[in-house]
């Protein structure tokens, strides 16, 4: 298999200075002007390619909303959830990563109208691929979100590769979720990086954004290609004021060792921003006291142990915190097993549950969202590469607190969907 940088080599590096149909002569003279050039100027033309390759990244994709057969479950063979939302008339829809957490990876919405019982087949399909292109153009993680007008938001990154250095968070929108055919809004780039947590409605109406800019510099040739953006690397915060038309980065935590930082913001009672973030570490927090614009150093938040894996924080309708995690105690966790649920009413100071939502190995990536009347709803998936299942937990606080389902309509391990394309695995 040829490598990103043989790719970018044979069809970028010789090509591009060879015009289509150029006689031997002509190549010849592209030839020797490559050898007359020094190693630094031959790296200079390396990275002016590359550059110009990480720029595919900005073409706006389309949105697939008639995506069967091609899309069919019957044709995929991975999943991995990137999140659940509910609608203002009561549906759900769920999101998630078929093609591999890889370049390969592209995003799928479906939806349920009977409080995820069942699920309709792919509705529609956001995939940036194209067999022209030198490599590909992935869009790999991403979240949905309501907002408070009752618009549902696909934000999701778009990059060359697995990460050009700077890929870029895109949003659609549609304004009717709840109609029989939506209409999703042609998507457009909102800042650079990745997004893959809902936004936060501020006391102040604001909406604030986790946006995250890797830390790392880009993967393979792509690497150091835009340092110019190397003061804005960290886990960002940005601001709208005018529903999400404009957004603008107040500012940024760095943490060590992050993962991706798929950070999320909690408003605390006395107006401060609490920040919980992904590190190689597990969960890492910092606060800010002036809307987001400068950070506390990181510490590790008192009592609460996480793998190197998302979880999930979330300020309820009653004031307290949602918390899922893993693991069977709020302080200890065996890796990516036992996904968890726990309640603060002391803005995070201490915990109180530990509903087990699934106990299960393999599962990860919790993402939720609340309906009026107190039901909670969390998704996940289980075994990408395997069973690629992506399932839903439906539950209340009083069955978190009590660590077992007591409610009337709670229930768990219900499944979204399920990959039916997966290869058999070969015999040991």
């Amino acid at each position: 298999m040829k490598t990103l940088s043989t790719l970018l080599a044979a069809v970028l590096f010789g090509m591009a200075s060879v015009p289509s149909g150029a006689t031997a002569q002509e190549a010849s003279a592209a030839e020797n002007r490559f050898a007359a050039m020094s190693a630094e100027q031959v790296r200079e033309y390396e990275l002016d390619v590359a550059r110009r390759v990480a720029d595919l990244a900005l073409i706006p994709p389309g949105v697939n909303v008639s995506p069967l057969p091609k899309y069919d479950y019957d044709k995929l063979d991975y999943g991995m959830t990137i999140g659940l939302e509910r609608t203002p008339k009561g549906r759900l829809w769920a999101c998630w990563v078929a093609g591999g957490d890889s370049p390969k990876a592209f995003f799928l919405l479906a939806s349920s109208d009977d409080d995820g019982a069942s699920w309709s087949k792919p509705r529609m399909v956001i995939d940036a691929h194209s067999p022209t292109l030198p490599t590909d153009r992935s869009v790999l993680v991403g979240v949905l979100w309501t907002d408070p007008t009752g618009k549902l938001w696909v934000f999701f990154d778009q990059s060359m590769d697995m990460f050009d250095g700077r890929a870029g968070v895109w949003a659609t929108v549609c304004a009717d979720p709840d109609a029989d055919s939506p209409s999703w809004s042609a998507p457009r780039r909102l800042w650079h990086g990745v997004m893959l947590n809902k936004p936060t409605v501020l006391s102040t109406g604001e909406w604030l954004a986790p946006m995250s800019l890797d830390q790392r510099e880009g993967f393979g040739p792509f690497r150091g290609l835009f340092h110019e953006l190397d003061p804005l690397r960290g886990a960002n915060a940005l601001a709208s004021t005018d529903g999400g038309r404009t957004w603008e980065r107040r500012g940024a935590a760095r943490f060590p060792n992050p993962d991706w930082h798929e950070h999320m913001f909690v408003e605390r009672k006395d107006g401060s921003l609490w920040m919980l973030a992904r590190t190689a570490k597990g969960i890492m927090q910092t606060t800010s006291t002036d809307g987001g614009r400068t950070w506390a150093e990181p510490t590790e938040p008192t009592g609460i142990r996480q793998p190197n894996a998302r979880f999930h924080v979330r300020r309820l309708a009653s004031g307290r915190i949602l918390l899922v995690k893993h693991g069977d105690r709020i302080d200890a966790h065996q890796g990516r097993v036992q996904l968890s649920a726990w309640l603060s009413e002391d803005d995070g100071a201490s915990w109180r549950g530990g509903l087990i939502l699934d106990d299960r190995r393999g599962v990860s990536y919790p993402d939720g969202c609340q309906a009026p009347d107190g039901t909670i709803y969390v998704s996940y998936d289980r075994d990408r590469a395997a069973r690629g299942e992506i399932l839903l937990a439906r539950f209340t606080e009083d069955d978190v607190l009590a660590g077992r389902l007591v409610g009337p309509k709670s229930a768990l391990r219900m499944l979204v969907c399920r990959p039916l394309g997966m290869k058999p695995a070969r015999p040991k």
